[in-house]
This record gives structure tokens, sequence and C-alpha cells, in this order.
């Protein structure tokens, strides 16, 4: 006894299935609804963002990628991370983001934009050889350190609607996060 396919199907109506199988393979995803730290932490992502990394534990760290299209897309990845990480004390959240903050001046090109405000840091550097700009926001909520990162870079060929979104999408998890 053989099995085998029958190809009864008319070719064209083959080629339509694979193709709406690439298209639902390629669609952007959803936006998400994002809790945290045993749901103290909740926000939700733009739709098009893909969640590159989740992890467990202390610290709990979630990442997106935001898709940039352009060819500048191909030399950074632009993304969004967010860490919640257990701390004792506001002293122990002042050494968490002080011990961040000197991090991020040891990236190459290191150049601060926004020095005022401890809690909303900006600055840029270099990525893969790209000029990037960084925005890094800190809070302190029910004994967690909180920190947004939102890196892309300072100039993307998908132009400046594209740059527009990705500050609005960082800016509204912000929102959900103080």
């Amino acid at each position: 006894m053989t099995l085998g396919l029958r190809m009864d199907f008319p070719r064209t109506a083959i080629a339509a299935v694979v193709l709406a199988i690439g298209l639902l393979a390629s669609t952007p995803a959803p936006a998400a609804d994002v809790s945290m730290a045993n749901g103290s932490v909740n926000f939700s992502t733009p739709d098009g963002w893909m969640e590159i990394l989740e992890t467990d534990g202390d610290p709990e760290v979630r990442a997106f990628e935001v898709p940039d299209p352009s060819p500048t897309g191909q030399a950074v990845l632009a993304r969004v991370t967010v860490t919640v990480t257990q701390i004792a004390g506001v002293d122990g959240f002042q050494a968490y983001q002080n011990q961040a903050t000197a991090k991020a001046t040891m990236l190459p090109s290191y150049k601060a934009v926004n020095t005022t405000d401890p809690r909303n840091v900006s600055y840029t550097a270099q990525e893969a050889g790209v000029a990037s700009s960084y925005r890094e926001r800190y809070w302190f909520k029910d004994g967690h350190a909180i920190q947004l990162r939102c890196v892309r870079p300072q100039q993307s060929q998908a132009g400046a609607a594209w740059i527009a979104a990705f500050d609005r999408g960082c800016d509204a998890i912000a929102a959900r996060l103080k």
C-alpha cells in the first residue's frame, strides 16, 4: 500500500496558500500586554514590536525589537528593554541607577544629552559604527528598581516618521511604568 498526496488542487491555489502563509508569518506582531514582578509592573507594547528576550527571576527582563525596515536596521537593532530588579530601599535604588549610568559612560563615543534629571537620562554612543540614541528612565516602585532603556539609531533611513513612532512607543511605556 502506498500513501501519497493527491495533487488535484490547481497550482494557483497552492501558490495562494503558500503566499498567505508567508504573509501571516511576516505580519508584525500585535501589541502585547506585559506583566512583570508578579503583576506590580504592567505595560503594553505598540503593534509590530517583537519580543526578543524574556527572563524570569531577579532581575526580570523583557526586550523588544522595534523593526527598522531601512538599511540602517541592518546595522543597529532598535530595541526597548524593561528590567525589574528587587532593591532594598531608596539607597539600593540609587546605587543600582549609579551603576547603570556608570556602565553607559563606558560605551564608545559616549556623550550625555540630558544630565538635569537623574531618573531620565539621554545620551548618544556608537553601536556597530552607527551613532545611536539611548534613553534610560528609572523608577523605584514596590521594592523594585525599574529601568526602561530605549535604543535606536540616531538617524534612520526609515525617516523621521519611524523615529517619531519609536519615541512615542517608548514614551507610552514610560507613562505606564510611572
